[in-house]
Parts: C-alpha cells; sequence; structure tokens
C-alpha cells in the first residue's frame, strides 16, 4: 500500500513515492549539472593553462585558467533570469531538461577541443564559449533542482528534502575529483596531457542521457500547479520579483557570500595551492577534496534536518562564525606539508563546517519567495551572489597569494569579509521552519 501524506498549501494529497521520485531526480540531475560544471574547475587546476592558456611565467597561465573558470560566473545570472522566467511561466521540468542538455553538450564538446599548440589562439577561445554556454545552463539549473525538492517536500522535512540538490553538488565534485585522481594515478603525465583529461569531459554523455530519462518521468511541482490552477502566473517574474520582492534578492544575494566563496577556495584554489605553492603532489591534493566531498554528504543530510528541528537561521549563523574563525587556521595546517594534516585541514572546512550553511542554502532562498517568483528569485539571489564572489574567489585568492609573496593571511581575510556580509545578511531573513511553504 502506497503511503500519502497531504500537501496542506495545494489542499491535495501527494504519495510518497511521488516525493521520493521527484527527490531522486533533483539529486541526479544536479549531481550531473554540478560534475560537468566542476570537472572544468579541476582541470582549470591541472591542465587548461598548459594546453590552452600557455605562458613563461606559470602563475600568469594559472590566472588565465582560472579566469576562464571565472568567466561562466557572469553569464549565471543571465541564466538564471533566462530559465527560471520560462519556469515561473511555463514549468520547472520543462526548463530542467533544456539545461541538462545544454550543460551535456558543452562539456562532451570541450573534450574533442584541439588545444593551443594545434589552432593557437582559437583553443582558448572556443574553450571560454563552450564555459559561458556551461554557467548559462547551470544558471537555470540550480533554482530549478532546487524547487523539484522543497516543492514536493513535507513542510516538517524541507530543510532535509533541500539539502539533497545541495548534496548533487558534492556528489558531482566527487565525480570531477575521482576521475581525475584516477586518469593520473593511470596515466604518464605525458599521456594524461595528451588524452587522459579529455576521457572525464567525453564520458559525461552517459550520465547526461540517463539524468535526462529520469527528469521526464517528474510532473510538475505542487506549488507550480497552485499557481497555474489559481490564475497566479505572472507575465514579467523579475519586474515583479525586483519591484514586490528585492529585499528578499538582496538577502540571497548577501547570504551567498560566505557559501560561494569558501566552496570555491576549498574545491578549486586548494588544489593548485597545494600543489604549487606549498609542494603538495597532485594525487595527495586531488584526494584530499574527495575525501572531504564524500564525508560531506551524509553531514548535509545531518545538517538538513537539525535545521527541521531548530530553524535554518540558526544553524546557519552557526556555520558563518565557524567559518570565520578557521579561515586563517586553515592554511596554517596544510603549511604542516603532510597528507595527514592536508586532508584533515580539508575535511574540517569542507565536511564539517561548509555544510552547515550550504546544505542548507537552498531551502532557506526558497522559502523567501512566494510561489509564482520562487524560480526567479532563488535565481537571482544565487547567481548574482555566486558571480560576484564564487567565481573570482579563486582568481583573488591566487592574486593575493602574487602580491603578497605566497602570505596566505590576506586570503584568510577575504574569506572572513565574506562571512561578515554573510551573516549581515542572514539577519533579515525570515524563519519559516515548520511552516507552510506558500503561507
Amino acid at each position: 500500500m502506497v503511503q500519502k501524506s497531504s500537501n496542506s498549501s495545494m489542499g491535495v494529497t501527494i504519495d510518497n513515492r511521488t516525493r521520493t521520485k521527484a527527490l531522486f531526480a533533483s539529486a541526479i540531475g544536479s549531481a550531473i549539472e554540478w560534475y560537468d560544471f566542476f570537472l572544468y574547475g579541476t582541470m582549470a587546476a591541472l591542465v587548461f593553462q598548459k594546453l590552452f592558456f600557455p605562458n613563461d611565467d606559470p602563475y600568469v597561465s594559472l590566472m588565465l585558467s582560472y579566469a576562464s573558470f571565472g568567466l561562466a560566473f557572469l553569464v549565471r545570472p543571465i541564466g538564471g533570469v533566462l530559465f527560471s522566467h520560462i519556469g515561473d511561466r511555463i514549468g520547472r521540468k520543462k526548463t530542467l531538461i533544456i539545461t541538462l542538455s545544454i550543460m551535456g553538450g558543452s562539456t562532451v564538446l570541450m573534450g574533442l577541443l584541439p588545444d593551443y599548440q594545434s589552432v593557437g589562439i582559437l583553443a582558448p577561445i572556443l574553450l571560454i564559449l563552450l564555459r559561458l554556454l556551461q554557467g548559462l545552463s547551470l544558471g537555470g539549473e540550480w533554482g530549478g533542482g532546487l524547487l523539484l525538492a522543497v516543492e514536493y517536500a513535507p513542510k516538517n522535512k524541507r530543510g532535509f528534502y533541500g539539502s539533497i540538490p545541495q548534496i548533487g553538488a558534492m556528489i558531482g565534485l566527487s565525480l570531477a575529483s575521482l576521475s581525475a585522481s584516477l586518469l593520473t594515478n593511470l596515466l604518464s603525465e605525458e599521456a594524461f596531457l595528451s588524452y587522459g583529461w579529455r576521457i572525464p569531459f567525453l564520458l559525461s554523455i552517459i550520465l547526461v542521457l540517463v539524468g535526462l530519462w529520469l527528469r521526464k518521468g517528474i510532473g510538475e511541482t505542487p506549488s507550480f500547479q497552485k499557481v497555474v490552477s489559481s490564475g497566479e502566473t505572472v507575465k514579467v517574474p523579475l519586474f515583479e520579483t525586483l519591484t514586490k520582492h528585492w529585499r528578499a534578492v538582496l538577502t540571497t544575494i548577501g547570504a551567498k557570500f560566505i557559501e560561494t566563496s569558501t566552496f570555491f577556495i576549498f574545491a578549486t584554489f586548494t588544489i593548485s595551492y597545494a600543489v604549487d605553492t606549498v609542494g603538495y603532489d597532485r594525487q595527495t591534493a586531488l584526494n584530499g577534496i574527495l575525501y572531504a566531498a564524500l564525508l560531506a554528504i551524509p553531514v548535509m543530510m545531518i545538517v538538513g534536518s537539525i535545521s527541521d528541528r531548530i530553524g535554518r537561521k540558526k544553524m546557519f549563523i552557526a556555520g558563518i562564525i565557524a567559518m570565520f574563525l578557521y579561515a586563517i587556521p586553515y592554511f596554517w595546517i596544510l603549511s604542516f606539508k603532510t597528507p595527514l594534516a592536508l586532508t584533515l585541514g580539508i575535511i574540517i572546512g569542507f565536511a564539517i563546517i561548509w555544510p552547515m550553511y550550504g546544505a542548507i542554502l537552498g531551502t532557506l532562498f526558497a522559502e523567501s519567495f512566494s510561489a509564482n517568483v520562487r524560480y526567479t528569485g532563488v535565481s537571482l539571489g544565487y547567481q548574482v551572489g555566486a558571480a560576484l564572489v564564487g567565481g573570482p574567489a579563486p582568481l583573488i585568492a591566487t592574486a593575493l597569494l602574487v602580491k603578497y609573496n605566497n602570505n596566505y593571511v590576506p586570503i584568510g581575510i577575504f574569506i572572513m569579509l565574506a562571512a561578515v556580509v554573510s551573516l549581515i545578511a542572514i539577519l533579515f531573513t525570515r524563519e519559516m521552519q515548520g511552516r507552510d511553504l506558500d503561507e
């Protein structure tokens, strides 16, 4: 017998099988999108600076590579506005199929690109164009994937449900790190630079096909069905959001600062910093990221569940304070130059502290907007915040490292400033724990 539970905001009953199916589709789709996105970040730290942005100064090559990584963040808000308009007007499901297709296609094409030695300046131009398509796609993907989980969730489990698409990001990062780690371990340096790095990009097509199959089997969310049936859809969701929900947009942008800056410091910058500056070998650095990302998955589910009992704001604030205090000690721990120190340092920051706000960020954002502009609101706040701080974070950290002669303290101060901005922003959000999403 299929168990059912009511959705009071809709006045309808949703069976648990449907909820589980939606949650699974949200997680898998999110994992695939983030795998494609993070694979670029991993290769930007390991390969692209050599094959697509060669320069006599290795720091210049690395900064150019990170700049190409950060460019995607500039178009993510555009993708967020474009696809969220479709999502708030036509539906979440159709939008998610489009975004996953664009992400998968651009990633596979990256694996087929000629390098700088073969075609000269055309190589980085094509790489950047495909990277911009990735950013455009992810700009629309995140909000839809989040709402697929949160809008199906029971009101007393929204924190847990909202943590699942965020976990998808960690699964994607784990897959990207694992693929790079396996290939660098199995292949020689020459073979990896010649063809090995292309393999994870090409294999992406399999994951994308699985994701599309799953998402086609999911119906529209209860919240969107309510908007359609009540005639509450708006002609221009962006205009409605900016005129009636501008305070919520500003607070979500500010709250995003600490989450996005620390995520890309841990997931991307740490690789090049540990290898090129501190002196770790590449395999150790990749493994440290992989272990932390895998451990973060159960921690994020636990954090999501705890937030359903004590509220999102309290958990978020605790995470901000913890990261503020850990920003400089993180780099100090890495300076011990042992695999244990590297792994421990990353785990504390990435698998224990970061989930305290990273796991519940999406739920908090979704609870800040009404259903008819929710896709637009969460996408706009999330993607603008990411564009301002997240994408540039590895580039900023590298520039600070060069300017201050490999001193890590300025990078720690950068993280602390992001924490202060997010702490101020989070104080203005409302607590919706235990309340109906569509009140």
